[in-house]
């Protein structure tokens, strides 16, 4: 399976974004799914997942009501849409999918990961 983030780029705060990440390949073996990033000199973090239906998704606290995870298995994509950016969402993006089923919240809990993609929000 190959993973390939897009849709990244530079907006003001307050704007919006969407993140795209399409999956190649033996598609079938792939369940949960999820989007992590990783600032400047920090570590890389969870943002959102999403089961393999669509109908569970998680969020961390910090984009909850502002970041939406979604994903079109007939086009073999997930996405994430972005609102109400702020300066410390600034970070590269990166997309994950995992063979385990359920919600998954940790980097070891996925299999293939894309090669991430920038967001940058200024001020």
């Amino acid at each position: 399976v190959q993973l390939q983030a897009s849709g990244g780029g530079l907006v003001q705060a307050g704007g919006s974004l969407r993140l795209s990440c399409a999956a190649y390949g033996s598609i079938f073996s792939m369940n949960a799914m999820g989007w992590f990033r990783q600032a400047p000199g920090k570590e890389r973090e969870f943002v959102a997942a999403i089961s393999w239906t669509g109908a569970t998704t998680s969020y961390s606290d910090s984009v909850k009501g502002r970041f939406t995870i979604s994903r079109d298995n007939a086009k073999n994509t997930m996405y994430l849409h972005m609102k109400s950016l702020k300066p410390e969402d600034t970070a590269v993006y990166y997309c994950a999918a995992g063979r385990q089923y359920g919600m998954r919240y940790y980097e070891y809990e996925y299999d293939y990961w894309g090669q991430g993609t920038q967001v940058t929000v200024s001020s």
